[in-house]
């Protein structure tokens, strides 16, 4: 189009240029050449009018290109851009509400799948091919003892210092297939954890997932579900190896034959299967506390009724030994009453007035006093006993705990009384602790409920 232009506008200026000096070729100009030249002209300024025409609809949609991520499209100015360009925009302006639906639900989605991950128990970590942290949830940071702040963006390396879980990590992104292992986590606090890693679609892969579950509640049980089985078996070994040994003298060393000394072997008979009594009848108590098939019937229990009943039962074993066994409260708190199962409550009390019977020494104390604290009532088992030693104190609510074996053992425990005293005060909405000092004595104190107003 230029050079017609150019070339037009040559002809009209070379006829008005030569109209004076050569009459002649002017007239020709005029006749012939000059109205080409301005018909080209002409041309020209319709061709300009017609791609003015066509271009501006276009001019006007790339500008709408331009703001289509930023504001919508306007449906008026579809009226001003003419056919074909006005379907055009309209494809554009449905295009781009879908566009916005799909971008909406995926940032539902999301936030959807955010929200269950941060919820999960489980640890989860995303990782890129560079073990750079894409995303974690709050659990992950926690297990792995890290900010999620400091941990997301930055390399795995950087953060983590455990050897064992950067090369699962490492194993996943080189080889195919899930990986898992078992980490103890060395840190403030132990921790056993399982780990699963598995590497995203691609090849090489794109990054892995790795997902985080802490089993150290697991292998604790595990461990005192060893510790309660060989604890039981070594329990009734005992007895079962005394009995034995007694029955085979009396039957195939002539003992039965002996009258001065085949009593005191039926005397140990006797006493190894009483214990032997004792120790299953606390094992099924406590099994039917643990497993919730114990029956509670929660009624208002006269404190004072059911204390003095108690000490009564155990006033001739401590007369034995000159004990003095003494109930010491305030005036005020004699006519208390608790909410609790009466017959709980008893064995609560019956156990830690036995407890304190073996381990108070001849001529020493047991007194059983109560208050009220904060709403809540304490019971309290005082004695002058050999004590506790403070690294054993956390431990003695455990099952089989003894602080001395030897002597637990002569005085016909089981090893089990303190942890049913726990199991039933907790049954009934309370709890127990313990405070010793040796050789001055030990205070347990059980935490009870009042009735209901």
């Amino acid at each position: 189009m230029t050079v017609l232009a150019l070339t037009g506008l040559s002809i009209v200026l070379a006829g008005i240029l030569l109209l004076p000096a050569e009459p002649a070729r002017g007239r020709f100009f005029v006749a012939l050449i000059l109205p080409a030249g301005f018909a080209l002209l002409a041309i020209l300024e319709i061709d300009r009018r017609e791609k003015q025409t066509r271009d501006d609809p276009l001019r006007e949609l790339i500008s709408a290109t331009e703001q289509f991520e930023k504001v919508p499209i306007n449906p008026h100015a579809i009226s001003q851009i003419g056919w074909p360009t006005d379907e055009l925009a309209r494809q554009m302006i449905a295009l781009q509400g879908r566009l916005s639906d799909r971008i909406d639900n995926l940032e539902e989605d999301r936030e959807q799948l955010r929200a269950i991950l941060s919820g999960m128990v489980e640890g989860v970590v995303a990782l890129d091919a560079e073990q750079r942290v894409l995303f974690a949830n709050e659990r992950a940071a926690s297990l792995l003892n890290v900010e999620l702040n400091r941990f997301v963006g930055r390399r795995l390396w950087e953060v983590i210092r455990q050897r064992p879980l950067l090369d699962l990590v490492l194993k996943a992104l080189r080889e195919p297939g899930p990986q898992q292992a078992e980490v103890t986590w060395n840190g403030d606090v132990e921790r056993y954890l399982k780990v699963h890693a598995a590497s995203l679609r691609g090849n090489p892969p794109q990054g892995a997932v790795v997902v985080l579950h802490d089993t150290s509640a697991l292998r604790r049980l595990e461990r005192l579900r060893q510790e309660f089985v060989a604890n039981v078996s070594h329990e009734l070994k005992t007895p079962l190896a005394v009995i034995k040994v007694c029955i085979e003298t009396l039957l195939d060393c002539g003992g039965i034959d002996d009258l001065v000394n085949r009593g005191h072997f039926l005397e140990q008979i006797a006493h190894q299967s009483e214990r032997l009594h004792a120790l299953i009848l606390d094992l099924l108590s406590l099994a039917r506390i643990e497993s919730g098939e114990e029956n509670f019937e929660f009624t208002t229990v006269d404190l004072r009724a059911m204390v003095e009943f108690s000490l009564s039962g155990h006033l001739m074993r401590a007369q034995a030994r000159n004990q003095k066994l003494a109930m010491v409260t305030a005036p005020d708190m004699l006519a208390l009453e608790v909410w609790a199962d009466e017959e709980a409550l008893r064995q609560i009390v019956n156990n830690l007035l036995d407890n304190a019977l073996k381990y108070t020494p001849d001529g020493g104390t047991i007194e059983v006093s109560w208050l009220v604290v904060e709403g809540i009532v304490e019971l309290s088992v005082r004695d002058t006993g050999i004590g506790i030693p403070a690294a054993d104190l956390p431990r003695i609510f455990e099952r089989f705990y003894r602080v001395d074996k030897a002597r637990s053992r002569e005085l016909g425990g089981t090893g089990l009384g303190l942890s049913i005293v726990k199991h039933l005060a907790q049954s009934m909405g309370g709890g127990i602790r313990a405070t010793s000092v040796i050789g001055v004595g030990s205070c347990f104190v059980v935490s009870l409920r009042l009735p209901a107003m």
